[in-house]
């Protein structure tokens, strides 16, 4: 799934060319756009920018990646007709300089066919290259327009090329779901395809595996698992509504470039319902801990910033930071956060959760009630997810650092001595949880951190798509096969998390979902999705 060069072989294999976007900074409602979160490892890091330690990184990651692809473009024998440098820089900075260097390292390392920019209505202006291709991204006709009109200004010989046709949009978690207004759809494509040519973005959206869902800043929310889009192609490869109008028009206003002998579509990609599945086991999170090592630290940090993976610190999943209270005297106890949590927090005491707090507002504050003369404090804190955009002039991208950022305040005093505890849920992790001898027989287990447990049994057919419900859950991650399908959230809007056919297997498949809150004890795998 991860073989970019196979990937575009297999796009050459169909006869289809190839537009290589290789960012590195991407956007695509992807976790920070792309950018690997050890580069926030550097408290002085500038992304986006000539900051020396960037380009360093970008060069390193272009000398790995583009003689993976060099022989490829169409100058020699393969689909790569264009390479795109970064993407939409335009609306975050005017840096030539940056632009350049960026440009360079990919000629350095081998990229020889056409470059070109790409940038949306609030950037087409300031995100240019001098002598360099300019192209557009838009969902209307009057930004097309502006675009276009821009662009032949600036040299009335270029084609016109929108690189970012946005066929839908995606959605936020506590937001409805997006559906494009279908005659909107038929305008802007049938207005892009009289003019120029069309890249669509996207045609199939697919799904935001894991924990790489970006985000969008002020104010801060955070994308949904699934990446359908309302895209052509739905989230399973289903052909929409669109897929057909696409069709159509693309043969009434350019039916020379339409074969006649198109192949016909496959068939459906099948799906099933496979019941009600019941949790049979369960361990908790303190016993989840037993096996993830501590890292001891005077004061709390920021995921990013803990001396694990060959220095690049966390980059996804959850935090823990443990340390001992004493309510001095006092029956009631004020724990006092400093700045934003990143982004959400569940605070236990002795293992009892006793609050939710998020990032919606800073120096936060909770009253405790004190049992004993000191309790363990946890506070268990979620990454939802880094900002993948921003605006000109904003510094977002480089304060994306997640976790617990400021000293943490115990009745006006510094709380200190901490075990922080990374859980990544990488499959190395999943492994220790599914051989650990700490698993307990399914029982209700509400406002405390759990992983469930549960197997489902294809005996007879060859495994179908299917969707798990989490209605009746609350909030947390699904693992199939020790593969992370990514988050669910009862606030909606997506009410369904998509498992590929592929990801089973015939026999027994064994699935784990961490839970954070409550959860009715059963999830359903059924036959469509529910987005909201």
């Amino acid at each position: 799934m991860l073989n970019i060069r196979q990937f575009i072989q297999m796009a050459q294999k169909h006869d289809l060319y190839v537009i290589l976007r290789p960012g590195p900074y991407i956007c695509s409602e992807w976790d920070l756009g792309g950018l690997p979160s050890w580069l926030l490892n550097d408290p002085s890091m500038k992304v986006r920018s000539t900051y020396q330690p960037y380009l360093d990184a970008v060069d390193q990651y272009f000398s790995k990646l583009i003689p993976l692809v060099a022989d490829l473009q169409y100058s020699k024998g393969g689909p790569i007709i264009a390479v795109q440098v970064e993407n939409e820089y335009g609306s975050y900075g005017s840096d030539r300089k940056h632009m350049k260097a960026i440009m360079e390292s990919l000629k350095k390392h081998g990229i020889t066919e056409l470059m070109f920019t790409s940038d949306n209505e609030q950037g087409i202006k300031t995100g240019a290259i001098p002598g360099v291709l300019m192209t557009g991204n838009f969902d209307n006709v009057q930004h097309g327009k502006e675009i276009y009109g821009h662009i032949k200004e600036v040299n009335s010989d270029w084609p016109l090329m929108t690189m970012e046709f946005w066929s839908g949009w995606f959605d936020h978690w506590g937001e409805k779901h997006h559906q494009t207004d279908i005659p909107k759809f038929e305008q802007t494509l049938s207005f892009i395809v009289e003019l120029g040519s069309v890249n669509i973005y996207m045609f199939f959206g697919g799904t935001n595996f894991g924990f790489m869902n970006g985000a969008n800043d002020n104010p801060y929310t955070a994308t949904i698992t699934s990446y359908d889009y309302d895209a052509p192609l739905s989230e399973s490869g289903h052909p929409t509504d669109k897929y057909y109008r696409t069709k159509a028009i693309l043969q009434r206003i350019v039916p020379q470039y339409i074969s006649n002998n198109l192949p016909k579509l496959p068939d459906p990609i099948p799906s099933k319902s496979y019941g009600q599945v019941q949790m049979e086991a369960y361990i908790t999170l303190e016993d989840m801990l037993s096996f993830e090592g501590a890292i001891a630290s005077k004061d709390v940090m920021a995921m990013e910033m803990l001396p694990i993976n060959n220095g690049g610190g966390q980059g996804y999943g959850y935090t823990l930071y443990r340390t001992l209270i004493t309510k001095g005297g006092h029956e009631k106890v004020i724990i006092q956060f400093q700045d934003h949590i990143r982004d959400r927090a569940v605070v236990l005491l002795d293992g009892k959760q006793v609050g939710i707090l998020d990032w919606k507002a800073a120096d936060q504050e909770m009253h405790l009630k004190m049992d004993k003369d000191s309790q363990t404090l946890d506070i268990l804190v979620e990454n939802l997810g880094r900002v993948n955009y921003a605006n000109s002039g904003s510094n977002i991208l480089n304060e994306q650092r997640k976790g617990l950022l400021s000293p943490i305040l115990l009745d006006g005093k510094r709380l200190e001595g901490w075990q922080i505890y990374p859980l990544e849920f990488k499959k190395a992790n999943l492994e220790k949880a599914r051989l650990s001898n700490k698993w307990k027989k399914y029982a209700k287990v509400d406002n405390v951190p759990v992983l469930y447990k549960a197997t489902v049994d294809i005996q007879n057919d060859t495994p179908a798509d299917t969707y798990i419900n989490t209605q009746g859950w609350t909030k947390g991650t699904v693992f199939v096969n020790s593969f992370n399908l990514g988050r669910y959230w009862n606030i909606g809007p997506q009410q369904t998390l998509y498992i590929p056919g592929p990801l089973l297997q015939k026999g027994t498949n064994e699935l784990m979902i961490f839970e954070l809150h409550s959860t009715t004890g059963s999830i359903t795998l059924q036959e469509k999705p529910n987005l909201g």
